[in-house]
């Protein structure tokens, strides 16, 4: 009775047994099963809608054996490509259409996803499929490498140890680990170029130069914390700023200070000057006579008098001077803050 190899399932022929016929035996092994498992090519039509199973025949042709298998059909979706778990070499090449993967696996196993269009070389373990090389120690390309295929796009590329394009293609949103770097871009550059942490320091030391004075109105860390560079010192506790420059005649330098947070009134006098009117001329009139009936404004100044007599009196021009008191019994204290609002405030040394 013959029994049948374990990976090709060739059917071997036992001692005595097919007497005269043991040729036509041995030529389907060699001429046909063996020659299927190392350079067979056949396709196979994947069904959409349900797993397709391919078993290992004993001692016939079958797909299974076949060292390259093309899919085929129509999906729409992805399908599954079931192969015994005999061990063996399989080249597998998605030729279905509708852009589904298809995955190429044992029973119970989680196998290789194919993708639409894409071959792969894959090997049978004994338990499930799996990808049968993952190291190239070289290779040479006839053309650019797609990006869809995680290639650059282009040819050739310059630079030293890591690879540094010539010709950069466009990347969708890429996700970067580690410490990538990049080149960094002259100071003033305002384009879409990547900026690196050196330009973005460059870029602040330059709008914060030393002597420069930064305020936060509710964080007192110091902007050498905050801002990663410098020498920084508090600045101006309790003082206002003033613009340099000369304004109604005073002038004000850079660094000076000056002011005085309580000022005082000093004990003083005013003096007025008064000046008036002349007062109009006019005059008083005095009679006096042996009738009585006189004085000054009526009344008898004397009644055994002589003749009645009158007189005029001319009035002066009136002037002086006015004295005001000093409003304040000595030096007083005052208090006149603008509105006001307190930050933290630094100057930058070196």
């Amino acid at each position: 009775m013959s029994t049948y190899s374990t990976n090709l399932a060739l059917e071997l022929i036992g001692t005595g047994q097919q007497a005269g016929a043991w040729g036509n035996t041995t030529n389907n092994n060699l001429g046909t099963l063996i020659e299927q498992a190392i350079s067979g090519y056949t396709s196979q039509t994947i069904t959409d809608g349900a797993d397709t199973v391919l078993l290992m025949t004993n001692g016939g042709s079958c797909t299974a054996r076949n060292m390259y298998i093309v899919m085929t059909g129509t999906l729409t979706a992805a399908r599954n490509l079931v192969l015994p778990t005999n061990n063996k070499l399989y080249f597998v090449s998605n030729g279905t259409a509708g852009g589904y993967a298809v995955t190429v696996k044992c029973s119970g196993g989680t196998g290789v996803s194919v993708p639409a269009g894409a071959a792969a070389t894959l090997v049978c373990n004994g338990t499930d499929i799996a990808i049968a090389t993952n190291y190239l120690p070289s290779l040479a390309l006839g053309a650019a490498l797609p990006v869809t295929s995680g290639g650059t796009g282009v040819t050739t590329s310059t630079g030293s140890g890591a690879n540094v394009l010539g010709t950069s293609p466009t990347i969708a949103s890429p996700t970067l680990t580690g410490t990538p770097v990049a080149p960094t871009a002259s100071a003033g550059t305002n384009t879409t170029q990547v900026a690196t942490t050196a330009f973005v320091t460059s870029a602040l030391q330059a709008a914060y130069p030393v002597g420069s004075i930064y305020m936060n109105a509710s964080n007192s860390t110091t902007p050498a914390t905050l801002l990663g560079f410098g020498s920084w010192s508090a600045l101006g506790a309790g003082q206002m700023l003033l613009g340099a420059g000369t304004n109604s005649g005073n002038t004000f330098t850079a660094g000076s200070s000056g002011g005085n947070y309580a000022p005082q009134l000093l004990s003083h006098t005013h003096s007025a000057t008064f000046t008036g009117n002349a007062l109009g001329a006019h005059s008083h009139t005095l009679s006096y006579g042996p009738n009585g009936g006189g004085g000054l404004g009526g009344g008898d100044l004397n009644s055994t008098a002589g003749p009645t007599s009158t007189s005029s009196v001319s009035a002066g021009t009136p002037s002086g001077s006015v004295s005001v008191a000093n409003a304040s019994s000595g030096d007083q204290t005052l208090g006149n803050l603008p509105p006001y609002l307190v930050v933290y405030m630094w100057v930058r040394t070196a």
